[in-house]
Formats: C-alpha cells, sequence, structure tokens
C-alpha cells in the first residue's frame, strides 16, 4: 500500500535569527526601562529595528521566505515596536500621569497591534510603494528617540509629562489611520546604482554617528510628520480641482 511522502518539518534558520535577535532587543529594552535604565532601553528599540530590517531582506535574498517567518516577524513586531516603546515611555514620564499614563501606554500597543494584523491581513492587494498608517519601527523610532534625546540632555520625563502623552497617543492613531507613508521597499539594494548614491549613503552614516539620539529622533520624526502633511496636501489639490470643475460647469 502505498502512503503519502510525509512533508519535511522545519524552519529556516538564518531568517529566523535575526527576528529571534529583534525579539531579544525588545525583550532587553523592556526589563532596562524597568531598571530605570532609558538609554541602554531606547539604544536596544533602534538594534531591534536594524535587526527586523534584515530579517525579511535576508529571507529574499537567499530565497528562505515562509508563513511561519511571516507570523513569527509579526509577533516579533508587537514585542519590540509595540509594547516595549509604549512600557519605556511609560516608565520613563507616563507613570506620573496615574490612570492617563497607562491608557496613553495602551492605547500605543492596541495601535501597534491592529495596525500589524491590517499589514498581514492587507498585505496581498496593498500598494507595495506605501504603508497604510505609521510603521509600527518607525513609530517606535519616534517615542524612544524623544527619551534618547532628553536622556541626553539631562531632562527628566517628570518635566515633559503632558508632551510625551500626546506624543504617545498620536503616534497609537497614526498607526491605525489611513494616512500613507512611502515605505521604501520599491528600492532595488542589489541593481547597479550611481557612485553619488554610495556616497550620500557614507554622509548619511556620518550624520547619524555625530549625534545619534538628535539624528535618529529628527529622521523619524519628520517621517511621522511627512504622513499628514502629504495627506493634507492631496486633500487641497483634489478641492481645487474639485472647485475649478465645478466652476467650469457653471460657466
Amino acid at each position: 500500500m502505498n502512503t503519502p511522502e510525509r512533508r519535511r518539518r522545519g524552519i529556516y534558520l538564518l531568517p529566523n535569527l535575526f527576528t529571534t535577535a529583534a525579539l531579544f532587543a525588545g525583550f532587553y529594552a523592556i526589563v532596562a526601562a524597568m531598571n530605570d535604565q532609558f538609554v541602554p532601553a531606547s539604544v536596544a528599540i533602534f538594534v531591534a529595528m536594524v535587526l527586523d530590517g534584515l530579517d525579511g531582506r535576508v529571507a529574499r535574498m537567499t530565497n528562505t521566505q515562509s508563513e511561519f517567518g511571516a507570523q513569527y516577524d509579526s509577533l516579533a513586531d508587537l514585542i519590540s515596536f509595540g509594547l516595549a516603546p509604549a512600557l519605556v515611555m511609560y516608565e520613563w514620564s507616563l507613570s506620573g500621569l496615574g490612570k492617563l499614563g497607562w491608557l496613553a501606554a495602551f492605547i500605543y500597543t492596541a495601535g501597534a497591534a491592529l495596525r500589524l494584523a491590517r499589514f498581514n491581513v492587507q498585505l496581498a492587494v496593498a500598494d507595495k510603494r506605501y504603508f497604510t498608517g505609521l510603521a509600527s519601527p518607525a513609530s517606535a523610532g519616534v517615542l524612544t528617540g524623544m527619551v534618547w534625546v532628553f536622556q541626553d540632555y539631562g531632562v527628566e520625563g517628570e518635566q515633559l509629562q503632558w508632551a510625551t502623552f500626546a506624543l504617545t497617543v498620536a503616534c497609537g492613531i497614526l498607526m491605525v489611520s489611513n494616512v500613507r507613508y512611502y515605505s521604501f521597499k520599491d528600492l532595488d539594494v542589489r541593481g547597479k546604482v550611481p557612485f553619488f548614491a554610495l556616497l550620500i549613503i557614507v554622509l548619511l552614516f556620518v550624520l547619524v554617528s555625530t549625534d545619534p539620539p538628535k539624528v535618529l529622533f529628527g529622521a523619524f520624526l519628520v517621517y511621522a510628520l511627512s504622513g499628514p502633511v502629504t495627506t493634507l496636501m492631496l486633500l487641497r489639490r483634489r478641492r481645487a480641482r474639485q472647485s475649478a470643475a465645478d466652476d467650469d460647469k457653471e460657466d
């Protein structure tokens, strides 16, 4: 009697190692924040971003994509860019607001979870060039970048409670909004590029190395604001076109 061939069980090791490392960095950020080590916690989340960017690219370059890897990556992202930044912000500043503080942290965490779930559902039909809503790593970059900058200046989170409250809630809302953000996924990193492009990359590394907290916080904040600004500009253009079309009809 012929028996059906057994499916081979197992997972691809290389990309999931990067995902596990990103998960570890997010977990370490939580532990560090609980011990009032906010700069190491912030740095750990930025390290998780780098590792998160590598796991998908490594999987595509080595042709080791899998459904397991995609789901594992989403769960790791929820810890590293959803739960960890919320807890870092709560321990650093929001705890002084009592119930409002942990509610703001929860809004951010829930926003990250909902954004990741929507991303997974729409993955097959979404335009790869754009994200719908602020990506959770970018949102985490805004929050932890703020913590890193003000810790660098010696400013305590208790002095910025309402500012951190507003920023945390705003990032949570932006993640579940319909605002579009450029994803940079159409950039071809394997093809040939002009020599000038390599020079720009070197200059970016130099810029970040001059003052990592300020540069990274500024870059992620500008990116977070780019979505609403672009959306408002598009709405203005549409209204102007609609007004012009209505005027033509009246004439």
